[in-house]
């Protein structure tokens, strides 16, 4: 058995972290150069949702070729992180690795109905963005516990557990803010759900920053068959 190559990871979860961002942000982009929105800045009052990006004209094919493409990688890299977990803790726990592949499958789906008129499509988007947003967030929740609790990675879990914090209380404030502000609070959600995936793709890009601390690497082996003539 003879070492072929060892892959440093975090190029890989670079381009897991900032491949949302950079498909959400061109297609708004896309959309208001091609007149099908106005120009706005998404973190700010009155600004358009992030699936109002990806409905029409180009931006309808780039939002999906980007965020399919996003979430394969975001299975993978929970499917990493639960065999980086494993290796710390010596423990085979799998929840992980299922929750972060549910989380891709669901907005997956709420991205094949963006664009797409009807009860069902809107059924669909709503439960897929629903359930990947909690299930993404139990897995950053696991994620920055359990390094947290080990020694060489304490740091890194502390910090990914405060930003999961911030994210938790821009979450609960919102639901204030709905119910204090009534119509009113229409201006700031979109503002608001923006705020959120941008925290939760920091969240990916910290970690990643872990793998890099933790030199984490994939070693690929090539076996070889040996047989005995004579």
């Amino acid at each position: 058995m003879s070492d072929l190559a060892q892959l440093q990871l975090y190029r890989l979860g670079l381009l897991t972290a900032l491949l949302p961002l950079f498909t959400t942000h061109i297609c708004l982009l896309l959309s208001g150069y091609e007149n099908y929105l106005a120009w706005c800045n998404p973190y700010w009052l009155d600004c358009h949702s992030i699936s109002a990006t990806g409905r029409q004209g180009t931006a309808y094919f780039v939002f999906k070729g980007g965020m399919i493409t996003a979430m394969v990688l975001l299975a993978l890299y929970w499917l990493i992180n639960q065999t980086w977990l494993q290796g710390l803790t010596g423990q085979k726990n799998r929840a992980l690795g299922w929750c972060g592949s549910l989380a891709s499958a669901a907005l997956i789906i709420y991205t094949l109905s963006l664009g797409h008129d009807g009860n069902i499509p809107y059924l669909l988007r709503r439960s897929g963005v629903i359930t990947y947003l909690g299930l993404t967030f139990i897995c950053q929740l696991l994620l920055a516990s359990t390094l947290a609790r080990q020694t060489e990675t304490r740091t890194d879990g502390r910090r990914l557990f405060a930003l999961s914090a911030m994210t938790l209380l821009l979450a609960l404030l919102s639901l204030l803010l709905d119910a204090s502000l009534g119509e009113q609070y229409q201006r700031l959600e979109n503002a608001v759900e923006w705020g959120l995936i941008l925290m939760l793709n920091l969240h990916v890009l910290l970690s990643v920053w872990a793998w890099k601390n933790a030199q984490l690497q994939i070693r690929l082996h090539n076996h070889t068959k040996r047989t005995n003539t004579g």
